[in-house]
């Protein structure tokens, strides 16, 4: 079968196609044909060495998939061959056939297609527990997001406009600005390219006061990191609840009096650790998140399609933040 390989620390243009052996199930796994694999920002930091995960090389980049379940290992009884299912996986996604654990799968109705599933978990799954059990968003209240037409951005405009927020897109052009107003955002702010010299910060500072309104806003949701995250902070309203997201624009240094002035909170958001903690509060969200998507209210946006030989530019696509929603990796 063909798998994508990082064989050596480095960008997307290290990466090889190769012919590997397919895998076996093992007593609770399954193996999963694989249809298509949803790409994001870890993936750009793994294949450096720069996750807080670094799988043993040669691995496959990819941490969600979607597919047919093409045979169960001893002891599995959740699902069984031919179950349509998507799958949270870590690394190893962009290969034709993964094997991993049976509970890592959830089942997909007929409706969603493969890309829509492929591009579902990761960024709905770290949006809806950013805000609603990190953030606790409610109705009414002002949520800032900051690359807002990225995965998890639009995901996070979406689900906020669905918790019956007052959201504001942030982005880097007016097209993604639009995307985002198109899928649910009342409005939004063009902000420029960073890094900032002090002038250039207190701007971008009043470009999100502005935005936001007198009162600031409630919940910011940072999905850019750099620069950006202090001239948002300044732009908080009391009691405000900032998420942290990424850091594709870099890691952020906040100074710490803006948190007692606004008397504001900065909140981490780490997704897949909580998963890991708590695999029952994951599992009712995930329910939730289905029943959203089943009434219409979400729906992932796919922006393009790469095929596994071609996963390398998917992953420096998205590297470049020239990506508009999700892009996806499909086998065939």
């Amino acid at each position: 079968m063909k798998a994508v390989l990082s064989k050596v620390v480095g960008g997307p243009e290290t990466l090889v196609v190769d012919e590997v052996a397919e895998p076996t199930a093992g007593p609770g796994q399954v193996l999963l044909s694989v249809k298509a694999c949803g790409v994001n920002y870890p993936d750009v930091l793994m294949i450096q060495d720069m996750y807080q995960f670094k799988p043993p090389r040669p691995f496959s980049p990819g941490g969600e998939v979607s597919g047919v379940v093409k045979a169960l290992g001893d002891g599995v009884t959740n699902v069984k061959v031919g179950d349509r299912v998507l799958a949270s996986t870590g690394s190893g996604g962009m290969a034709e056939v993964v094997a991993l654990d049976a509970g890592r799968l959830t089942p997909i109705a007929d409706e969603m297609p493969f890309d829509e599933a492929a591009a579902f978990m990761m960024t709905y799954g770290t949006s809806w527990y950013a805000l609603k059990d990190r953030g606790h968003l409610k109705a009414g209240e002002t949520l800032l997001v900051l690359g807002a037409a990225g995965g998890v951005g639009l995901a996070a405009v979406e689900l906020g406009k669905a918790m019956g927020a007052r959201v504001i897109a942030a982005a880097s052009s007016q097209e993604k600005v639009d995307l985002a107003i198109k899928h649910g955002a009342e409005s939004g702010v063009v902000y420029p390219t960073g890094p900032f010299d002090k002038d250039g910060a207190k701007e971008l500072a009043k470009l999100f006061k502005d935005a936001c309104g007198p009162a600031g806003w409630d919940v910011a949701y940072d999905a850019v990191g750099g620069d950006y995250a202090e001239a948002t902070i300044r732009a908080a309203g009391w009691g405000g609840r900032f998420l942290v997201i990424g850091f594709p624009a870099g890691i952020p240094k906040v100074p710490l009096n803006l948190t007692l002035l606004k008397s504001c909170d900065i909140v981490g958001v780490f997704w897949g650790a909580a998963v890991a903690r708590d695999p029952q509060a994951h599992q009712e969200n995930v329910k939730q998140l289905m029943a959203m998507y089943a009434e219409g209210k979400i729906k992932p946006f796919v922006s393009e399609r790469f095929s596994l030989d071609k996963a390398g530019d998917a992953i420096a696509h998205l590297a470049a933040r020239k990506a508009m929603g999700k892009v996806v990796v499909v086998t065939e």
